[in-house]
C-alpha cells in the first residue's frame, strides 16, 4: 500500500515524494503534466523520481472522475497527501474555471477515492491566502478565516469545509495544511523569487507591489516538507473537548485537523530582495507598482499548534533559503 502523492511533478509534491523514499516509503505520484508553467521543468522534476526505487508515475487528471476512481480501486493507498491544485492568486482572476475543475472537482475526487477505498488519512494543502480580509495578526487557525479575497483562496476554503463533511459523514481523518508563501529550489516560475532572479540577470527591472511595502512569511520548502511528513505520520483524531456551542474552527468533534506551516518570521519583501542581491552578486533594478487585486500588505503564521503536535518549528532564514535557491537556479540554468 503505497502513499499516493498528487502533484508530484510539482514543486512541493516533488521534494515530498523525494522525502518519502529517503524514509524507505513506497510512493505512487500523481500529476496531470498540465502547462500553466514550462512543463520541461515538471519533466526534469519527475525524472529524478522515476529514476529512484519506490517510486512509480500516473499520469492522471484529478478531475476525471472515473480515472481516479480506477486508480484508488487499483491502488489502496494508506496515505493520501494531496498536493496538486490549480495554484496562483492573480491567475484565478484570469480563467476561474481552472480552479473549479482541479480544486473542487478534483478535490472530490479524492474524498471520493480515500472514502471508498479505506485510505488512512487524507493530507491536503491549504493556503495562508483564505485569511483573505482578516488581518489580525498573526494568523491563528483558531480565528474563522471566512473573508478569501481571491476565487483561489475561496477553493482552498471551500477543501477544508468539503473534508470536514467526509470526516463527519465517514470518520475520514483528514488535515488541512495552510502553506505560507513557500519558496526554495525547483520552485515555480510563476512565483516571486524565481521571476526576480531571471529578471536581474537577464538585466530587467524587478516589479515590486505597492511600492515594495509587503511583508511575506516567506517560508522555505525543506520546512514545509518536514511538517507535512510530520503530519502524515499523525492521522487528525476527534477532540473531546471540542464545544459545539462554542466551535473552535481548528477542531472539531470529528477526525479533522487545520495547521498553518509558516517560518512565523515575517520579513520585509525589500529584505528579500536584498537577500537575493546579495546571493546574486548583482543589484536590482527595482520598479514600484501599485497594489494588486486580490493581494494582501502582510502575512504572518501562528505556528503553535504545528509546534505542540509535531516538536516542530520552521526556522530557515530567508538568507539562507534564498542563497540555496540561487545555487540551485545556477546549476539548473547553467547561469
Amino acid at each position: 500500500m503505497p502513499i499516493l502523492v498528487t502533484g508530484a511533478a510539482g514543486f512541493i509534491g516533488s521534494h515530498v515524494a523525494h522525502r518519502l523514499l529517503d524514509a524507505g516509503e513506497q510512493v505512487l505520484g500523481l500529476d496531470n503534466l498540465n502547462a500553466y508553467y514550462d512543463p520541461t521543468l515538471k519533466a526534469a522534476r519527475l525524472a529524478r523520481l522515476t529514476a529512484r526505487p519506490g517510486f512509480a508515475f500516473t499520469k492522471t487528471d484529478l478531475a476525471d472522475q472515473a480515472a481516479m476512481a480506477a486508480l484508488f480501486a487499483q491502488h489502496h493507498p494508506k496515505t493520501v497527501i494531496h498536493l496538486a491544485a490549480q495554484a496562483g492568486v492573480r491567475y484565478s482572476l484570469e480563467n476561474p474555471h481552472a480552479y473549479v475543475e482541479a480544486n473542487l472537482v478534483g478535490f472530490m475526487n479524492v474524498l471520493e477515492g480515500c472514502r471508498n477505498h479505506g485510505c488512512g488519512h487524507l493530507v491536503y494543502a491549504s493556503t495562508s491566502s483564505v485569511y483573505g480580509l482578516d488581518q489580525a495578526m498573526p494568523f491563528s487557525e483558531h480565528r474563522g478565516a471566512g473573508h478569501p479575497m481571491t476565487l483561489y483562496a475561496a477553493t482552498k476554503k471551500a477543501n477544508e469545509l468539503m473534508a470536514h463533511s467526509y470526516a463527519h459523514l465517514f470518520r475520514l481523518p483528514c488535515t488541512g495544511l495552510r502553506f505560507f508563501t513557500v519558496y526554495g529550489p525547483w520552485g515555480r516560475p510563476d512565483m516571486a523569487l524565481f521571476k526576480f532572479t531571471d529578471a536581474i540577470l537577464a538585466g530587467r527591472p524587478i516589479e515590486l507591489y505597492n511600492n515594495g511595502d509587503m511583508v511575506r512569511d516567506f517560508t522555505y520548502v525543506d520546512d514545509i516538507v518536514e511538517g507535512i511528513v510530520r503530519i502524515a505520520a499523525q492521522p487528525a483524531q476527534p477532540d473531546p473537548a471540542w464545544d459545539a456551542k462554542r466551535p473552535d474552527p481548528a477542531r472539531s468533534s470529528a477526525p479533522w485537523r487545520v495547521f498553518n506551516i509558516g517560518n512565523s518570521n515575517p520579513v520585509p519583501l525589500l529584505r528579500y530582495v536584498d537577500a537575493l542581491e546579495a546571493a546574486l552578486g548583482r543589484k536590482a533594478e527595482r520598479k514600484l507598482l501599485p497594489m494588486q487585486p486580490g493581494d494582501v500588505p502582510a502575512t504572518s503564521a501562528d505556528v503553535s499548534e504545528l509546534e505542540a503536535a509535531t516538536s516542530f518549528r520552521p526556522a530557515t532564514s530567508v538568507e539562507d533559503g534564498v542563497a540555496r535557491f540561487v545555487a540551485w537556479y545556477r546549476d539548473y540554468f547553467k547561469r
